[in-house]
């Protein structure tokens, strides 16, 4: 290319973070980590179409740590863009992790309720009822608590929802089960999908899918034997994507580092392209090892492709070695 594409503008921006996993204490290594890359990312996304999280907002969805994203969130004031959200396994799971870990599907709604920070919202009949033996909460109604704790401070629709923003559209999936680690989807959304794929779709123009769990076998850590792939309904999903090559998916869940192989997974024209996004709180190595650090991508979008790069917010530099260009219109079916 010419150099006169190195003062090429992009038509638009945005930024990919995920895996944040904020606590209740407020000088947590995780919430530090969330404050200092929202600070490095307010230096440089002037003009960006938002911040995009893919998921593990919180580290147990607890109303604490929703009140801890709150307070980091107005400490920013307006210098961020909006931010939109995918729901994360953390964020909305049966099991609290911990020591020990919690298991709220054994719990009364009472039980529930209290650790979830809703027992002085609790209806009167169960008020009344409550020298009464209970059962165990039913799985929906702990779907529901747990969904509405998410929606209600994130502002998004539900687990799934899309936007068109400047002219591209944002898809964001989630799972519609309170899976620990899993990402369960219903055919509706499946359908969904379908149909928002479809919508104004061009070849030449990339559409943004976000999606917590990585599809197996694609990017980093979502090898089988890595263990950290996650949608039950991988074939199903695979299957849909698959006719939209223009796609590009991003990841979170595994926290692999960017300096990792497979940051980016080539769909070759036969599957759309794919990106892990690492983490905020805490980075994985190939090693399968923890490694402190916080990393995220930066996307820029041009007339003819996509240019994705790595940032490390420890620093407050771009990461050598982690710049990705995804070319457009996609050739279909690996063509040259």
């Amino acid at each position: 290319m010419g150099n006169e594409n190195k003062h090429e503008q992009p038509l638009v921006s945005f930024q990919v973070i995920t895996d944040t996993h904020v606590r209740e204490q407020a000088d947590h290594i995780h919430n530090r980590h969330l404050e200092s890359a929202l600070e490095d990312i307010a230096t440089y996304s002037h003009g960006s179409s938002g911040i995009m999280h893919v998921g593990d907002v919180t580290d147990r969805g607890l109303p604490q740590e929703y009140q801890e994203l709150r307070r980091i969130l107005q400490a920013q004031g307006d210098s961020l863009p909006p931010i939109r959200y995918t729901l994360g396994n953390h964020d909305i799971g049966a099991i609290l992790w911990g020591d020990p870990p919690l298991n709220l599907t054994t719990m009364t709604q009472h039980e529930v309720g209290e650790v979830l920070g809703h027992s002085e919202n609790m209806g009167q009949r169960e008020a009344q009822d409550i020298e009464k033996p209970q059962e165990s909460i039913s799985v929906e109604e702990l779907w529901q608590k747990r969904l509405n704790d998410f929606t209600a401070t994130t502002g998004m629709s539900g687990s799934y929802h899309d936007h068109w923003i400047n002219g591209y559209h944002y898809i964001f999936l989630g799972t519609e089960q309170p899976h620990p680690k899993d990402c369960d989807m219903s055919v509706a959304q499946l359908q969904w999908l379908e149909m928002k794929l479809s919508e104004q779709a061009l070849p030449e123009q990339p559409i943004f899918v976000f999606l917590h769990q990585p599809l197996m076998d694609t990017v980093a850590g979502s090898m089988k034997e890595q263990g950290w792939y996650g949608v039950n309904q991988d074939a199903a999903l695979k299957a849909v994507l698959s006719r939209y090559p223009q796609v590009i998916l991003f990841s979170g869940h595994t926290h692999w580092q960017l300096e990792a192989q497979r940051t980016m997974y080539e769909g070759k024209g036969q599957m759309p392209t794919m990106f892990n996004a690492s983490s905020v709180a805490y980075l994985w190595t190939d090693e399968d090892e923890h490694l402190e650090g916080s990393e995220s991508l930066q996307v820029d979008v041009y007339g003819d492709r996509v240019v994705v790069k790595g940032r490390d917010h420890v620093t407050g530099s771009w990461i050598e070695g982690t710049e990705y260009t995804v070319h457009y219109p996609v050739k279909v079916n690996g063509g040259t």
